[in-house]
């Protein structure tokens, strides 16, 4: 049976010379819903509609590139062979954590150009992000991409996948961990977690914050199953250091911003 599995199309649609992959659609529909989510929550919050459809304009082009010139530079002695396959991000080889670094700065700066605080903004926009990141997974599955370690069918059989997702896993005559499955699932918990914690009213900043937490400690376990990922030495996979690194240092600024009382509004003040 496993000799007749065929994987799903990756193309969209075609349009005369113009090819349309689903991994484009499926990130473009986690930025248009993220987009739609962060404008109401924004309008709620006092700010003008236009915000975070100006602020994407920007956020998103930086954020592509960033994420790819991450991938890039950390596979360099690939692409530095193949430089012609450095623009073909519909491929896949974008790190996230590349577009998050550019995404922020973005918003650093297009939040001081407004008179606006980014940390308010970082706030509204953190349920967005995570929800944008949990389905924008589901390009890695049309791809092929982003999964883990070999496993039987048997195995992903247990799981009560259903079976397209258990076909798309068997890649060149072997199963594997759905590891994209696994951190989509975890980034949506993480939405909902961070939707309770609007409640909570926490002090500003610390929304996002949990956001970092949260997804950089779900990563950090994930991507110990991978078998596709950035390493830093023969060792060290690159997205585990950066978790790591992005939960002390949320840990400090969440502790540091209250000590110096740079924290004293509240999410819903």
């Amino acid at each position: 049976m496993d000799a007749t599995i065929q994987p799903l199309d990756r193309v969209f649609l075609h349009l005369g010379p113009i090819t349309i992959y689903w991994y484009g659609v499926i990130i473009g529909t986690g930025v248009l819903i993220g987009l739609w989510l962060a404008t109401r929550e924004g309008e709620r919050r006092g700010l003008p509609k236009e915000t975070f459809v100006d602020l994407v304009l920007f956020a998103v082009p930086i954020a592509i590139l960033c994420a790819r010139a991450y991938y890039v530079i950390f596979e360099w002695s690939y692409y530095s062979k193949h430089l012609s396959e450095i623009p073909k991000i519909w491929e896949g080889g974008l790190a996230i954590h590349g577009g998050l670094l550019g995404a922020v700065a973005t918003g650093i700066v297009f939040a001081k150009a407004r008179g606006l605080s980014f940390w308010k903004i970082a706030d509204i926009a953190a349920p967005s992000i995570i929800l944008g990141q949990a389905i924008g997974r589901w390009g890695n599955f049309m791809n092929q991409e982003a999964h883990g370690g070999p496993v039987t069918r048997e195995f992903l059989e247990s799981l009560h996948l259903p079976d397209f997702i258990i076909n798309q896993m068997y890649i060149d005559g072997q199963y594997y961990h759905p590891t994209f499955l696994y951190e989509s699932l975890w980034d949506f918990a993480g939405f909902l977690l961070l939707l309770w914690l609007r409640r909570v009213n926490l002090r500003r900043g610390e929304l996002f914050l949990s956001y970092l937490i949260w997804y950089s400690a779900g990563r950090f376990y994930i991507e110990g199953m991978r078998t596709d990922s950035l390493m830093l030495t023969s060792h060290l996979r690159i997205a585990q250091v950066v978790s790591v690194m992005l939960i002390i240092l949320s840990v400090c600024l969440w502790v540091f911003r209250r000590k110096k009382g740079l924290a004293k509004e509240r999410y819903n003040d």
